[in-house]
């Protein structure tokens, strides 16, 4: 399955869509769009891909990414299982053009912030903070609003973004992306792959037969795509399966690291601190008392 362009419908009388989405499997693939992307998940969790970034996102999280910027919401297992009742995930999200307001205005003084979060956004952008109810409510309200009202709740939800001083930035600031070669990325199928197998040992020359290319081009692809090699990047994928189940507080530490793919205890605890900056058991309690 190969990266691909993602053509945003909008209807004839918009300039720019905002919908809601109940079905997890919806643009999850590594994907980009000429558009700006608002996304509320009000219900869903999973693990998100922007540019370089690799993080878990969870209910309530909202977040703005800029204009051909790849990305990719990988839901959990829970929400396509066959055994029991599916999780259910309910997704609200805005495409708008970098154009939508045109220079003229963002150039006006009293539009400084805005125009400065739009900037922020093309490296994508998590919202964190008291703001992030109130941007919630706003997406939320735009799903019905006509006319003149949706682009004014649009200017309001992008203004609390702006608002806030605790804004996540998330993809780094050396992440480039090759457009003209993004059609004939492998990136998604070394995902899926690495996602399917991460437990197990993953051996260099049976990656390099997934992305269809020798072992030491393919190290040399992955940076170039990912700038990290992949050996950071399958960490990252293993310290965020830990993350997950920490959450989910139903194994104990050392399950917690041979459920994640890590051999021994000592590497997963140094492995989870250098990604997060907290113990397993510090992210623990932190995420417990946080949600108490």
């Amino acid at each position: 399955m190969k990266a691909q362009l993602l053509k945003v419908s909008m209807e004839p009388a918009q300039s720019f869509s905002v919908r809601q989405d109940l079905e997890p499997s919806i643009n999850s693939k590594w994907h980009y769009h000429q558009e700006i992307e608002l996304i509320y998940f009000n219900q869903g969790d999973g693990t998100q891909f922007i540019g370089d970034s690799i993080k878990r996102f969870k209910s309530g999280d909202i977040v703005l990414l800029g204009a051909n910027l790849p990305h990719y919401w990988r839901f959990d297992e829970a929400y396509f299982t066959t055994d029991t009742k599916p999780a259910s995930a309910d997704i609200r999200v805005a495409h708008f053009s970098e154009n939508l307001f045109g220079d003229c205005f963002l150039n006006l003084p009293e539009n400084k912030q805005l125009k400065d979060i739009l900037e922020k956004a093309k490296r994508g952008v998590k919202v964190t903070g008291k703001n992030k109810a109130q941007v919630g409510a706003l997406i939320t309200k735009m799903l019905k609003a006509e006319g003149t009202e949706r682009i004014i709740i649009l200017m309001q939800a992008l203004v609390e973004i702006a608002k806030s001083s605790q804004l996540e930035v998330l993809s780094s600031v050396g992440f480039h992306y090759d457009l003209e070669m993004v059609e004939k990325d492998r990136i998604n199928d070394i995902y899926d792959y690495t996602y399917a197998n991460f437990k197990n040992k993953i051996y260099l020359e049976e990656i390099a037969e997934v992305a269809r290319i020798s072992p030491n081009s393919f190290c040399r692809y992955f940076k170039s795509r990912t700038r990290k090699t992949y050996s950071q990047f399958l960490i990252e994928v293993k310290v965020g399966q830990a993350c997950k189940l920490l959450i989910e507080h139903s194994l104990n530490l050392k399950q917690v690291c041979y459920n994640s793919g890590f051999n021994n205890f000592a590497s997963f605890h140094k492995c989870f601190k250098k990604i997060t900056g907290k113990s397993p058991l510090c992210y623990q309690k932190e995420f417990v008392s946080a949600c108490a």
